[in-house]
């Protein structure tokens, strides 16, 4: 037996060392960073200037769009003032449109910067323009370019270097994530060590999962069949109503409120549909586990008070039931993803990685939820309402790319605490725009601290209550 201990602590060891040194070697991604567009503006009265942008993901002769456009505001009339455009660090070519109000705009000092650094990426003048627009109303004068409001849009664009930019944001990282290496290093060494000396707490659950796997599946077989028991088409019900729900979503926002085709983070535009859908699959699975798996001691209360019966097994019954519409979804998503010549590719394998994400989030939440409900039968109610502005609070319906530098940093850093926000995330990078897990290490690693925190006070919490379980109920 201690010999067995020593040769499991060796393989934590082991696995803590390696774990630590894939990080140390691990180079993130920085084309998911963002730059700064930089002008002073001289301009007759207030208005608006416009910089549109395309990025590395699209073709070099493909149209400018109002998706992919960041706007200032000029206010000081007849003075300087310097104003920052943010765009996508893989950006290869920028478009400025300075006259959209004022009758004469002076431009100068036209510059790429990222956090205060200026960035080689080539001269910003009239004579380096790739291409000018209504030319006779945009000429060249000291230190910059007068644009004068013509009968067309006048506006300059220039193409940019995208490995120099993003060669230059990775120099700027580097200190960012040396520092956040180390991080990972230490909690990811601090979990193994609690998760070593609490290990017949952390083994219990899938010990009993899996000595349990046959009951499990026929549980959830036949929770899922009774559902719809009495109903004269049965289960083809629950296929339906998720596909109407994203028929009703998709009408009213691109064709009623004319959403139109949504850019991702990555400068992909794809079709309203597609992009929804990426969004919708995983909370349809999150809202129906959290709605059904609160109440499963309530339903299977006859089951709770046999003595000899493993409860902690019935949350995990109510995730495999409602997996079975989820693996339809998500081939009903690869499916619609074929019609719009999306194909499969490498990246959608991930699906099953956000797909596991999401059972333990799930797993332990309805651990806490399941247990407290049956003392405080009010939290169903509360669960619906959160549930209600939890999907408005994740980027479903809504774009959060487009929110960047319209809405506070710290508004967007507050709505990406939310776990879901990884999960959602995460189906639009394996199905749209193509990033691996790992070159998100940052919220990958903040994703599973959350769920090690909210597994752990989730499975505390039904264990202490289990004993009253049977009483109560």
């Amino acid at each position: 037996m201690k010999i067995k201990k020593i040769a499991a602590g060796i393989v934590v060891l082991v696995l803590m060392v390696l774990s630590n040194f894939l990080i140390a070697v691990f180079q993130p991604a920085v084309d998911d960073e963002h730059i700064n567009v930089e002008m002073v503006v001289k301009a007759d009265q207030e208005l608006t200037p416009t910089v549109y942008y395309l990025t590395s993901q699209q073709s070099p002769g493909e149209s400018f769009s109002e998706e992919q456009a960041v706007r200032g505001e000029y206010t000081k009339t007849g003075k300087k003032q310097t104003i920052s455009f943010e765009v996508p660090a893989n950006v290869t070519c920028i478009r400025i449109d300075p006259c959209e109000n004022g009758e004469k705009v002076t431009v100068e000092d036209i510059r790429l910067t990222y956090k205060d650094e200026t960035i080689n990426a080539g001269e910003f003048s009239l004579e380096q323009a790739a291409s000018v627009n209504d030319a006779e109303h945009i000429q060249s004068v000291d230190g910059g370019i007068l644009v004068k409001k013509g009968s067309q849009d006048p506006n300059l664009t220039w193409n940019v270097s995208s490995e120099d930019i993003l060669s230059s944001v990775a120099e700027g990282l580097k200190p960012q994530h040396t520092a956040v290496k180390i991080l990972f290093c230490v909690v990811i060494d601090v979990m193994v060590i609690i998760l070593w000396k609490k290990r017949r707490v952390v083994l219990e659950v899938p010990k009993e999962i899996i000595g349990n796997r046959k009951l499990i599946f026929s549980l959830a077989k036949n929770d899922f069949k009774t559902r719809f028991a009495g109903s004269y088409f049965g289960i083809i019900w629950a296929f339906v109503q998720p596909i109407v729900t994203v028929l009703v979503y998709w009408f009213v926002f691109e064709k009623a409120l004319s959403a139109g085709a949504q850019t991702t983070r990555a400068g992909i535009t794809v079709p309203y549909v597609l992009w929804l859908i990426a969004g919708l699959v995983p909370w349809f699975f999150f809202s129906e586990v959290l709605s059904a798996g609160t109440n499963v001691l309530i339903e299977y209360s006859y089951l709770v008070k046999k003595v000899v019966f493993k409860i902690s097994i019935l949350p995990v019954v109510k995730i495999v039931s409602s997996l079975f519409v989820h693996l339809f979804f998500l081939a009903f998503t690869l499916i619609l993803y074929c019609c719009y010549q999306y194909y499969p590719t490498p990246y959608m394998l991930q699906l099953f990685y956000y797909s596991f994400c999401m059972i333990m989030l799930c797993l332990g939440i309805v651990y806490a939820t399941s247990a407290i409900v049956v003392f405080f039968r009010d939290l169903s109610q509360v669960i619906n309402i959160v549930l209600q502005v939890g999907m408005w609070a994740t980027p479903i319906m809504w774009n959060i790319d487009t929110m960047i530098g319209r809405v506070s940093p710290v508004i967007l850093g507050i709505l990406k605490l939310n776990p879901m926000y990884y999960v959602v995330s995460g189906y639009r990078d394996s199905l749209i725009n193509h990033v691996w897990f790992w070159d998100r290490p940052e919220i990958t690693l903040y994703f599973w601290i959350v769920v090690a925190i909210v597994f752990g006070i989730g499975f505390t919490i039904f264990k202490k209550l289990q004993v009253h379980f049977a009483d109560v109920l």
